[in-house]
Formats: C-alpha cells, sequence, structure tokens
C-alpha cells in the first residue's frame, strides 16, 4: 500500500487559517453588503479616477492639482450620466410615445401562434394566459425598489468618495508608518500598483472592445431601424462590463425587442446573427490577444467570482467581479500561507506570469572599463 505524502504540520496549520480566514471574510462581505457595496463602487471610481487623472497630465499641459479636479469631473459627470441615460433611454422606449408597450402584447399572441403553427399545434395560449400566472404587481414593486437603490447608492458612493479622496493627502504617510523598512515600503507600493495596474488594464480593455461591439450594433439596428437605437448601445456597452451575463444580454435584448417592433421576423433575425458574429469575434480572437497577461485569472474564477459578487452585491456586484478578482489574487500572492490561492486563481499557476518571465532572462553582465593609457609626457 502506498504511504500518502507527508505534509508539515505548519503547512496544514497556515493553509487552514488562510482557508478560514477567507470563509470569515466572505461571511463578512455578506453581513455588511449594505455598506461595503457603495464604499467598493467609491474605490472602483478612484481608481478610475487616478487613472485619468495620469493620463491628463501625460497629454496636456495641466498641473498635478488641475489633472485632478479635470479627471474628477469627468468621472463623476460620466458615472451620473450613465444612470440619467439608462432610467430616461428606458422610459422613453417603453412608453406611450414609443408604442413598444402597446404593441407587445399583440405581438406575443402573433409569435406564439406562429410558433404552434410552425410545430401543428392546436389552442395556443395567449399572452394574459401566460402573465395570469406572475405576480406583476409584485414584479413592478421589487422593480421600483430597485431604481429606489440605484438612486440612493449613487448618493452614497459619492459621499464615499469625497471621503477617500479627503484621505488621499495622508496616504504616504500612513505607508511610511506602517513599513518603516524602505524595502518592505517598496513592496506594499509594488502590491498596490499591480492591483491598480489590474483593473486599470480591465477597464482598458473591456472599453476598447466595447467600443467596437457598439459600433457594429448602432449600424446594424440603424439598418434594421430599430426604435431608439442609441440607448440600446449604451446599454451595449454598460453590460460589456459584466463577463459572461454582459454578452447574453447585449445579444439577446436587442433582437427580442425587435420581434414586439415589427412584424416580421427579419430584422431580428439580422440582429442575432450579426451581434453574435461579432460577440464572437471579440470575445474569441481581440479580447485575448489584448488582455495578455494583465488579467491572468482562471475563466472558472471569473464565473465563480461573477455568482459570489452577484449574490452578496447585486448588479455593483457584477460589474466589480472581475476586478476584485484581480485584486484578490495580486494580495493574496504576497503572503507565503495564501499564495496558494493566488495560484488556483490564476490562469497559468503565476499569479505574476511577466515577472516570472522577465526573472528567466539572464542578467547582462557588467564589465569594468579598461583604464586609459597613460599620456605621453
Amino acid at each position: 500500500m502506498k504511504s500518502p505524502v507527508a505534509v508539515p504540520s505548519s503547512t496544514v496549520s497556515r493553509n487552514a487559517v488562510a482557508l478560514i480566514a477567507t470563509v470569515a471574510a466572505g461571511a463578512a462581505l455578506y453581513w455588511l453588503r449594505d455598506i461595503l457595496t457603495p464604499l467598493a463602487m467609491a474605490i472602483f471610481l478612484l481608481i478610475m479616477i487616478d487613472g485619468v487623472k495620469r493620463s491628463v497630465e501625460a497629454r496636456t499641459p495641466l498641473s498635478h492639482r488641475w489633472a485632478g479636479i479635470a479627471a474628477l469631473t469627468l468621472v463623476v459627470l460620466a458615472f451620473f450620466a450613465s444612470i440619467a441615460i439608462i432610467v430616461n433611454g428606458a422610459a422613453g422606449f417603453f412608453g406611450e410615445a414609443s408604442g413598444v408597450s402597446a404593441n407587445i402584447g399583440p405581438r406575443i399572441d402573433q409569435i406564439i401562434r406562429d410558433v404552434y403553427g410552425l410545430v401543428r399545434l392546436n389552442n395556443p395560449p395567449t399572452a394574459q394566459d401566460l402573465i395570469n400566472g406572475v405576480d406583476v404587481r409584485g414584479w413592478l414593486t421589487s422593480m421600483a425598489f430597485q431604481v429606489q437603490g440605484i438612486v440612493s447608492g449613487a448618493f452614497f458612493v459619492l459621499i464615499y468618495l469625497g471621503f477617500l479622496l479627503a484621505s488621499q493627502a495622508g496616504f504616504r504617510k500612513k505607508i511610511v508608518a506602517m513599513f518603516p523598512q524602505k524595502a518592505q515600503r517598496d513592496e506594499a507600493v509594488a502590491v498596490f500598483q499591480r492591483v491598480r495596474g489590474g483593473v486599470e488594464g480591465y477597464i482598458w480593455v473591456q472599453s476598447v472592445t466595447g467600443v467596437m461591439i457598439c459600433v457594429v450594433a448602432w449600424i446594424l439596428m440603424r439598418a434594421v431601424g430599430l426604435q431608439n437605437p442609441e440607448f440600446w448601445t449604451f446599454v451595449i456597452f454598460i453590460v460589456g462590463f459584466i463577463p459572461v451575463l454582459g454578452g447574453a444580454i447585449a445579444g439577446l435584448a436587442p433582437p427580442i425587442f425587435a420581434l414586439a417592433q415589427f412584424e416580421s421576423y427579419w430584422p431580428a433575425a439580422i440582429l442575432l446573427v450579426g451581434l453574435q458574429v461579432i460577440l464572437f469575434v471579440v470575445g474569441n480572437f481581440i479580447q485575448p490577444r489584448m488582455q495578455g497577461d494583465n488579467q491572468n485569472i482562471d475563466p472558472v474564477v471569473v464565473l465563480l467570482a461573477l455568482a459570489f459578487c452577484g449574490k452578496m452585491w447585486g448588479v455593483v456586484g457584477m460589474f466589480l467581479s472581475t476586478p476584485l478578482a484581480v485584486m484578490a489574487m495580486a494580495v493574496l500572492a504576497e503572503f507565503r500561507g495564501s499564495r496558494w490561492m493566488a495560484v488556483l486563481l490564476s490562469g497559468d499557476g503565476e499569479p505574476y506570469a511577466d515577472e516570472g518571465k522577465t526573472a528567466d532572462k539572464p542578467k547582462p553582465v557588467r564589465r569594468k572599463p579598461k583604464p586609459e593609457p597613460a599620456a605621453e609626457g
């Protein structure tokens, strides 16, 4: 009989403590979700503001102070503009003026009759028969509470963001006090830069690929004549930051509403095929090349992070699931007891693949310069 693999007791205890701490942290995040959700969004906006500020400083003659003010203004305006566009666009799309809300019921009845006729079934149900068992009033009430929560959450996000910006002045002094030795301080700053670089890289990749998808989607929606294509284009761009689920929404929502607007099925079919093609090309060819080693996250971890953060923090957690996974991998990799978790989170077993590649390169040999011959007198 083969003897079991011997593991040092210190390693077992260290890993057990790390696992228990992770479970306890997850439970605390769930219990304190009402407080931590706007804080997490504020930290995400703070990282965005810092990235925009450094970009403004590099590309304009503005000073450090004015670049920060410009970045703060741009990010806050974009944050509130996103909420306003989604709320107003949804209200206009489903309003009486658009005619979509009045046409949904008859179109569903026609689609059901066509499907039953295609498979040769009799007595097709109506839309009213299908929604009789649905608690529409409760669903609308829940949606109203969700909208109210988004508005109040945006207010608390701004409060947290203001305090985070105010606390930045003493951040350097806190780092010096926490890590008096320069080597430790440099390592802490390096961890922070890795976290910031991972989050900024994620935002950059999703923004560029989202613009590519939105350009094609807008052209398709304009070509078929879908109502309010600008609203749907913005929705596609926003949901692109939600992994897995965002692609499904972007590829199915416009075709579904095209069924309610048009009597023919061809506009919905064109939108469905066109959006699926561009999503497939971007998701399988363009996006992986742009990501590189910046987001060295296992795809299963991305899916689990989406489910876990969505369960804890709702829609905000879905948006922040991948950045939070990147941050968790960077922090866990710095400690001996939790590095194995970072290895599991990574895509190839190397949490810092770029450092591993550069470490294997031989260091250049520095030769001492030869002494110059003395001048002959």
